[in-house]
Protein backbone atom coordinates (compact mmCIF):
# COMPACT_ATOMS: atom_id res chain seq x y z
CA UNK A 1 0.00 0.00 0.00
CA UNK A 2 1.61 3.25 -1.15
CA UNK A 3 0.27 5.79 1.36
CA UNK A 4 1.41 9.41 1.38
CA UNK A 5 -1.33 10.95 3.54
CA UNK A 6 -3.80 9.97 6.25
CA UNK A 7 -6.84 11.98 7.33
CA UNK A 8 -8.10 11.18 10.83
CA UNK A 9 -11.44 12.09 12.39
CA UNK A 10 -11.31 13.06 16.07
CA UNK A 11 -14.47 12.29 18.08
CA UNK A 12 -15.27 8.60 18.10
CA UNK A 13 -12.06 7.87 16.19
CA UNK A 14 -8.76 9.29 17.45
CA UNK A 15 -10.17 10.34 20.83
CA UNK A 16 -11.55 8.21 23.61
CA UNK A 17 -14.86 9.21 25.20
CA UNK A 18 -12.75 11.06 27.78
CA UNK A 19 -11.57 13.39 24.95
CA UNK A 20 -8.01 12.12 25.28
CA UNK A 21 -5.57 10.53 22.84
CA UNK A 22 -4.26 7.21 24.11
CA UNK A 23 -0.50 6.67 24.26
CA UNK A 24 -0.85 3.82 21.75
CA UNK A 25 -2.69 6.02 19.23
CA UNK A 26 -0.14 8.79 19.78
CA UNK A 27 2.78 6.44 19.23
CA UNK A 28 1.25 4.93 16.09
CA UNK A 29 0.54 8.34 14.54
CA UNK A 30 4.05 9.57 15.31
CA UNK A 31 5.57 6.41 13.85
CA UNK A 32 3.58 7.02 10.68
CA UNK A 33 4.80 10.64 10.50
CA UNK A 34 8.40 9.46 11.01
CA UNK A 35 7.85 7.15 8.06
CA UNK A 36 7.16 10.23 5.89
CA UNK A 37 3.36 10.06 5.77
CA UNK A 38 1.51 13.38 6.11
CA UNK A 39 -1.13 13.13 8.84
CA UNK A 40 -4.09 15.53 8.96
CA UNK A 41 -6.98 16.01 11.41
CA UNK A 42 -10.41 16.19 9.73
CA UNK A 43 -13.11 17.03 12.26
CA UNK A 44 -16.53 18.53 12.82
CA UNK A 45 -15.04 20.59 15.66
CA UNK A 46 -14.16 24.26 15.35
CA UNK A 47 -10.55 25.38 15.33
CA UNK A 48 -10.19 26.31 19.02
CA UNK A 49 -11.09 22.80 20.20
CA UNK A 50 -9.03 21.11 17.47
CA UNK A 51 -5.70 22.91 17.77
CA UNK A 52 -4.77 21.68 21.30
CA UNK A 53 -4.80 18.07 20.02
CA UNK A 54 -3.03 19.07 16.82
CA UNK A 55 -0.24 20.54 18.96
CA UNK A 56 -0.24 17.58 21.34
CA UNK A 57 0.52 15.24 18.44
CA UNK A 58 3.02 17.70 16.97
CA UNK A 59 1.33 18.00 13.57
CA UNK A 60 2.36 20.70 11.09
CA UNK A 61 -0.32 20.02 8.51
CA UNK A 62 -3.43 22.17 7.93
CA UNK A 63 -6.53 21.33 9.98
CA UNK A 64 -9.89 20.52 8.39
CA UNK A 65 -12.52 21.88 10.79
CA UNK A 66 -16.32 22.14 10.90
CA UNK A 67 -16.76 19.20 8.50
CA UNK A 68 -14.76 20.91 5.76
CA UNK A 69 -16.27 24.40 6.04
CA UNK A 70 -12.88 25.71 7.25
CA UNK A 71 -9.26 24.80 6.66
CA UNK A 72 -6.77 26.34 9.09
CA UNK A 73 -3.06 26.94 8.70
CA UNK A 74 -1.05 24.94 11.25
CA UNK A 75 1.44 27.70 12.08
CA UNK A 76 -0.81 30.77 12.30
CA UNK A 77 -4.28 29.26 12.82
CA UNK A 78 -5.60 31.58 10.11
CA UNK A 79 -8.22 30.23 7.73
CA UNK A 80 -6.82 29.11 4.39
CA UNK A 81 -10.33 28.44 3.10
CA UNK A 82 -13.85 29.01 4.42
CA UNK A 83 -17.23 28.10 2.96
CA UNK A 84 -20.17 30.03 4.39
CA UNK A 85 -23.74 28.73 4.34
CA UNK A 86 -26.77 30.93 3.72
CA UNK A 87 -30.19 29.86 4.88
CA UNK A 88 -33.57 31.50 4.97
CA UNK A 89 -32.93 32.62 8.56
CA UNK A 90 -36.52 33.50 9.32
CA UNK A 91 -37.70 30.02 8.35
CA UNK A 92 -34.80 28.34 10.18
CA UNK A 93 -35.53 30.15 13.44
CA UNK A 94 -39.27 29.67 13.07
CA UNK A 95 -38.67 25.91 12.92
CA UNK A 96 -36.15 25.76 15.75
CA UNK A 97 -36.93 28.56 18.22
CA UNK A 98 -40.21 27.20 19.54
CA UNK A 99 -38.90 23.69 20.14
CA UNK A 100 -36.82 22.54 23.10
CA UNK A 101 -33.84 22.00 20.80
CA UNK A 102 -30.46 23.55 21.28
CA UNK A 103 -29.10 25.37 18.25
CA UNK A 104 -25.40 26.07 17.83
CA UNK A 105 -24.24 28.42 15.09
CA UNK A 106 -20.54 28.27 14.20
CA UNK A 107 -19.37 31.46 12.50
CA UNK A 108 -16.03 32.76 11.27
CA UNK A 109 -15.99 34.87 14.46
CA UNK A 110 -17.08 32.36 17.07
CA UNK A 111 -19.94 30.28 18.44
CA UNK A 112 -23.51 31.46 19.05
CA UNK A 113 -25.94 29.16 20.86
CA UNK A 114 -29.48 29.05 22.16
CA UNK A 115 -28.38 27.58 25.49
CA UNK A 116 -25.24 26.19 27.06
CA UNK A 117 -24.59 22.48 27.53
CA UNK A 118 -21.98 20.09 28.84
CA UNK A 119 -20.45 19.97 25.36
CA UNK A 120 -20.25 23.76 25.08
CA UNK A 121 -18.75 24.01 28.59
CA UNK A 122 -16.10 21.52 27.44
CA UNK A 123 -15.40 23.63 24.34
CA UNK A 124 -14.95 26.69 26.55
CA UNK A 125 -12.57 24.82 28.85
CA UNK A 126 -10.43 23.38 26.04
CA UNK A 127 -10.61 26.28 23.60
CA UNK A 128 -10.38 28.99 26.27
CA UNK A 129 -13.04 31.01 24.44
CA UNK A 130 -16.68 31.09 25.62
CA UNK A 131 -19.58 31.44 23.16
CA UNK A 132 -20.05 34.94 21.77
CA UNK A 133 -23.73 34.76 22.58
CA UNK A 134 -26.14 32.54 24.53
CA UNK A 135 -29.87 33.13 24.21
CA UNK A 136 -32.62 33.72 21.65
CA UNK A 137 -30.74 33.48 18.36
CA UNK A 138 -33.36 35.61 16.63
CA UNK A 139 -31.87 38.51 18.60
CA UNK A 140 -28.22 37.62 17.88
CA UNK A 141 -26.16 39.63 15.41
CA UNK A 142 -24.06 37.02 13.64
CA UNK A 143 -22.70 36.64 10.12
CA UNK A 144 -20.41 34.39 8.05
CA UNK A 145 -22.00 31.13 9.24
CA UNK A 146 -19.91 28.01 8.60
CA UNK A 147 -22.14 25.42 10.27
CA UNK A 148 -25.57 25.23 11.88
CA UNK A 149 -26.01 22.43 14.42
CA UNK A 150 -29.49 21.54 15.65
CA UNK A 151 -29.58 19.22 18.67
CA UNK A 152 -33.04 17.68 18.74
CA UNK A 153 -32.18 14.67 20.91
CA UNK A 154 -33.54 12.23 18.31
CA UNK A 155 -33.09 11.66 14.56
CA UNK A 156 -35.11 14.24 12.60
CA UNK A 157 -34.61 13.55 8.88
CA UNK A 158 -38.10 14.90 8.12
CA UNK A 159 -37.08 18.30 9.56
CA UNK A 160 -33.56 18.39 8.12
CA UNK A 161 -34.92 17.51 4.66
CA UNK A 162 -36.58 20.93 4.58
CA UNK A 163 -33.11 22.43 4.07
CA UNK A 164 -31.92 20.13 1.29
CA UNK A 165 -32.18 22.85 -1.37
CA UNK A 166 -30.23 25.41 0.67
CA UNK A 167 -27.56 23.38 2.39
CA UNK A 168 -25.54 20.20 2.71
CA UNK A 169 -27.37 18.21 5.37
CA UNK A 170 -25.75 15.75 7.80
CA UNK A 171 -28.17 13.68 9.87
CA UNK A 172 -27.11 12.45 13.31
CA UNK A 173 -28.89 10.34 15.92
CA UNK A 174 -29.38 13.45 18.05
CA UNK A 175 -30.16 16.03 15.36
CA UNK A 176 -28.66 17.44 12.19
CA UNK A 177 -26.05 19.85 10.82
CA UNK A 178 -26.20 22.23 7.88
CA UNK A 179 -23.22 23.30 5.76
CA UNK A 180 -22.84 25.16 2.48
CA UNK A 181 -23.88 23.04 -0.51
CA UNK A 182 -21.26 20.48 -1.57
CA UNK A 183 -19.13 21.11 1.51
CA UNK A 184 -17.76 18.06 3.31
CA UNK A 185 -14.55 16.75 4.76
CA UNK A 186 -13.96 15.22 1.34
CA UNK A 187 -14.30 18.59 -0.46
CA UNK A 188 -11.66 20.03 1.91
CA UNK A 189 -9.43 16.98 1.46
CA UNK A 190 -9.56 17.45 -2.32
CA UNK A 191 -8.30 21.05 -1.89
CA UNK A 192 -5.37 19.89 0.25
CA UNK A 193 -4.50 17.00 -2.05
CA UNK A 194 -4.21 19.45 -4.94
CA UNK A 195 -1.97 21.69 -2.85
CA UNK A 196 0.30 18.83 -1.75
CA UNK A 197 0.12 17.09 -5.16
CA UNK A 198 -1.09 13.83 -3.67
CA UNK A 199 -3.42 11.45 -5.49
CA UNK A 200 -6.58 10.26 -3.71
CA UNK A 201 -5.32 6.71 -4.32
CA UNK A 202 -2.39 7.46 -2.01
CA UNK A 203 -4.67 8.47 0.86
CA UNK A 204 -6.14 6.67 3.88
CA UNK A 205 -9.06 8.21 5.77
CA UNK A 206 -10.49 6.89 9.03
CA UNK A 207 -13.69 7.85 10.82
CA UNK A 208 -16.91 6.76 12.50
CA UNK A 209 -19.67 9.25 11.70
CA UNK A 210 -22.07 10.26 8.93
CA UNK A 211 -19.83 13.27 8.27
CA UNK A 212 -17.03 10.83 7.35
CA UNK A 213 -18.90 8.85 4.70
CA UNK A 214 -17.87 10.97 1.70
CA UNK A 215 -14.18 10.87 2.52
CA UNK A 216 -14.24 7.14 3.26
CA UNK A 217 -15.87 6.49 -0.12
CA UNK A 218 -13.53 8.61 -2.21
CA UNK A 219 -10.01 8.11 -0.85
CA UNK A 220 -7.88 5.15 -1.87
CA UNK A 221 -8.49 3.39 1.45
CA UNK A 222 -11.44 4.21 3.70
CA UNK A 223 -11.40 2.79 7.23
CA UNK A 224 -14.45 2.64 9.52
CA UNK A 225 -14.12 2.41 13.27
CA UNK A 226 -15.62 -0.56 15.10
CA UNK A 227 -18.04 1.84 16.80
CA UNK A 228 -19.29 3.24 13.48
CA UNK A 229 -22.84 2.66 12.23
CA UNK A 230 -23.58 0.13 9.49
CA UNK A 231 -24.05 2.99 7.01
CA UNK A 232 -20.52 4.24 7.69
CA UNK A 233 -19.04 0.74 7.62
CA UNK A 234 -20.69 0.14 4.23
CA UNK A 235 -18.81 3.14 2.80
CA UNK A 236 -15.40 1.86 3.95
CA UNK A 237 -12.87 -0.63 2.57
CA UNK A 238 -11.71 -1.79 6.01
CA UNK A 239 -12.97 -1.96 9.56
CA UNK A 240 -10.79 -1.50 12.61
CA UNK A 241 -11.33 -1.62 16.37
CA UNK A 242 -13.47 0.55 18.66
CA UNK A 243 -12.25 4.04 19.53
CA UNK A 244 -11.98 2.99 23.17
CA UNK A 245 -9.64 0.17 22.10
CA UNK A 246 -7.14 2.18 20.00
CA UNK A 247 -8.78 1.38 16.66
CA UNK A 248 -6.66 4.01 14.90
CA UNK A 249 -3.42 2.46 16.17
CA UNK A 250 -4.69 -1.04 15.35
CA UNK A 251 -5.04 -0.14 11.67
CA UNK A 252 -1.80 1.84 11.44
CA UNK A 253 0.23 -0.90 13.12
CA UNK A 254 -1.28 -3.70 11.07
CA UNK A 255 -1.28 -2.15 7.62
CA UNK A 256 0.84 1.01 7.43
CA UNK A 257 3.97 0.70 9.57
CA UNK A 258 6.72 -0.86 7.52
CA UNK A 259 8.42 -2.48 10.50
CA UNK A 260 5.21 -4.21 11.63
CA UNK A 261 3.50 -4.76 8.28
CA UNK A 262 2.50 -8.39 8.20
CA UNK A 263 -0.47 -8.29 5.85
CA UNK A 264 -0.14 -7.30 2.21
CA UNK A 265 -2.91 -5.29 0.59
Amino acid sequence: MNVRAMFIDMDGTLLKSSNTISSRNMEAVNSLINQGVKVFLATGRHYEVTVPYHKEIGLRTPMICLNGAAIHNAETGKTMQIKTVRLNEERFHQLTAENAWNVIIHTANGVYCKETSEEIDYWTKVGQIPPHYIGDLRQANYQDVLKYSVRTGTPCPNISALFNKEAEVINWNDGFELLAPNVSKWSAIKSLLREFRISPNEVVAIGDGPNDIEMLRHVGTGVAMGNASQEVKAAADFMTGHHENDGVAQFIERYLLKSKQSYAI
